[in-house]
């Protein structure tokens, strides 16, 4: 009925829909006027006015100082109070959890790194989580109540089926099949799951290299090889959630794998991941492979590689880039994306150089002719999407003023 509280068209919704534009305004540019709030949103002065007043009063937005050096007077500038809610993100592998909490602003408050090597966790899960969450919360100087939600990035991906982790068997301690409830028993606050690679995905079109783009494939490298896909701007996930686990995926070139849940491997990762690289590497004839994690040496190599315009090196990045392609064929064939991608240190350490090489490979090996970029989050790219995913559930429930 016309009139009626919160129907679309009422006041009520219109100050909602107005607050929302200022506030996401506010997160975009940073401290704004009221004229410049008015200019952006095209309200009058004293609608902005009010709507500045309302969100002030709501404890949104703060007075954060004036427009000196300007002509003319200096006027209020406001921005989002960064303290109205917290959110936090989880970065699981199998060797340690990567925790932090950000403002609703999107600003890291507050970072903790608890190490979890070995095949048989000393602690359980719960207790992991729970540490790691405490740790970032106390470094962000608040307490778990604080946060209003948190989203768990790891490996693999939990089927919505039977809500048991898939395709990650090398995660330990993360397939009792009632975890999922143990969690969210122990927290506080909402707990969403989602793969890793997803998650740089959701970081790289929010922040980096995928922004404004609503179709592309990201194509991960780093302690496995994996992909996310965004199809009409939203990920796909596939119905147990296994969609990207490309590592799985036959490729001519490499020997063919059966059983490939229970090796938690498949023809694509021993062409083209990264513990493939310091192999080929040795194959070449390069002497000086250095010692350490495959993940870090296989970036350290394709770095020295990017580096050289002949010799073994560069065939080791020419190979390389083949291998690559070689996968990349089969998912753009079939989904024939805007845009691909390159993430993780494997890829991203070789820099335009291996991109431009994979490019010209994909382009004799498969019809359709995406463009491939190197992503733009290198520091810590599944934690920063979990914050963003979190973030985004966050503000849509802090800064609903119709309520």
């Amino acid at each position: 009925m016309a009139g009626s509280a919160g129907t679309p068209g009422t006041p009520r919704v219109l100050r909602a829909m107005n607050d929302r534009a200022a506030l996401d305004l506010l997160l975009e540019h940073g401290p704004l006027s009221r004229t410049r709030i008015g200019k952006l949103t095209g309200l009058s002065k004293p609608t902005a006015s009010q709507l500045l007043a309302r969100l002030e009063s709501a404890g949104l937005v703060l007075a954060t100082g004036t427009s000196e050096g300007r002509p003319g007077p200096n006027a209020q500038l406001y921005s989002v109070n960064p303290a109205a809610a917290y959110a936090a993100g989880l970065d699981v592998t199998p060797v340690r959890i990567r925790a932090a909490v950000a403002d609703i602003t999107g600003r890291t408050v507050g970072e903790f790194e608890l190490p979890t090597p070995g095949r048989r966790p000393a602690h359980p899960v719960v207790r992991q989580v729970g540490d790691a969450l405490d740790g970032a919360v106390k470094a962000a100087g608040l307490a778990r109540d604080d946060v209003r939600r948190i989203v768990i990035g790891t490996p693999g991906a939990f089927d919505p089926n039977t809500g048991r982790l898939r395709y990650a068997s090398h995660l330990p301690g993360w397939h009792s099949p009632s975890l999922l409830d143990e969690l969210a028993a122990a927290l506080p606050m909402p707990v969403e799951y989602e793969n890793d690679v997803n998650l740089v995905a959701l970081a790289e079109q929010r922040l980096g290299a995928a922004r404004g783009h609503g179709d592309f494939v990201l194509l991960w490298n780093q302690e496995g090889l994996g992909a996310a896909l965004v199809l009409g701007g939203r990920l796909h996930r596939g119905w147990t959630g296994g969609a990207g686990e490309v590592g799985f995926l036959p490729v001519p070139g490499a020997p063919l794998v059966r059983q490939v849940t229970k090796a938690n491997s498949g023809g694509y990762q021993e062409l083209a991941g990264s513990q493939a690289v310091p192999r080929l590497a040795r194959e070449l004839g390069i002497a000086d492979v250095p010692a350490g994690p495959y993940t870090d040496v296989a970036a350290e190599l394709v770095a020295r590689a990017a580096d050289h315009v002949s010799g073994p090196y560069r065939e080791l990045l020419r190979t390389y880039a083949t291998r690559l392609a070689t996968g990349l064929a089969s998912l753009v064939a079939v989904l024939d994306p805007e845009l691909v991608v390159l993430s993780g240190t494997a890829l991203t350490s070789g820099g335009e150089v291996l991109r431009a090489l994979v490019q010209a490979e994909l382009e004799e090996l498969a019809a359709p002719r995406p463009r491939l970029v190197v992503g733009d989050v290198r520091e810590h790219p599944v934690l920063r999407g979990a914050l963003e995913r979190a973030l985004a559930t966050t503000r849509d429930e802090v800064f609903d003023t119709s309520r």
